[in-house]
């Protein structure tokens, strides 16, 4: 069973129903019973880095994930802001973020382009991994964001876009995943990404 963190931030109605359609079980939860018992963990995010740190903290959730996370190694996967989180910190506020990556949240600063980036842009494989096992030739994914991540291990770099500079969109580093796109809003590539990260361990309840 996969857990969509429910922290009030983050697209969860549409990543559920991405999850369910490619037949697997998942549940909208922040209970920590529920987070314990869960195979792999969503972490979405849409919105500020302040504000959801925040809505972490206020749902005492931040140590269930680290125990969870760092401590049991549970696979989990984090969507745009989910995955900015899971940096040190972000231009964008002054709360530290969970630290579970060594890279930080920056600004997008590039001349010429309009910010936030948003829209269909080319996703590049950077190292074999399971989340990328059997994408397309041309991986297109959807993205809204105005603040991109920068790792400083070039080992956890998953993914690569450019718009006015090369960017990370997309990080693996052992049981840690992140995505700077929106799986959920991207169709077939989505689809498929999101299949990927279920099916390692996990039974499809429609096979």
């Amino acid at each position: 069973m996969i857990c969509i963190i429910d922290y009030e931030v983050g697209n969860i109605g549409s990543i559920k129903n991405m999850i369910k359609k490619i037949g697997y079980e998942c549940i909208v939860s922040r209970e920590h019973e529920i987070i314990k018992n869960a195979d792999k963990l969503l972490l979405p995010g849409v919105g500020s880095f302040d504000f959801a740190m925040r809505k972490l903290e206020e749902f005492d959730l931040i140590d269930i994930l680290n125990t969870e996370v760092l401590i049991k190694k549970k696979p989990i996967l984090g969507i745009c802001l989910g995955m900015q989180l899971m940096t040190k910190g972000s231009d964008e506020g002054e709360k530290k973020g969970l630290a579970w990556i060594d890279g930080y949240t920056n600004l997008f600063r590039v001349d010429k382009l309009k910010i936030p980036h948003m829209g269909w842009n080319l996703v590049n494989i950077e190292k074999k991994h399971f989340l990328s096992d059997d994408l397309f030739d041309e991986n297109r994914f959807y993205f809204v964001h105005s603040y991109h991540v920068q790792c400083n291990n070039k080992e956890d770099i998953l993914f690569s876009t450019e718009y006015g500079l090369k960017f990370v969109s997309g990080f693996a580093k052992d049981n840690i995943y992140g995505v700077q796109f929106h799986p959920e809003k991207s169709h077939k590539f989505g689809k498929k990404l999101f299949e990927n990260f279920c099916s390692k361990g996990i039974k499809n309840v429609k096979a």
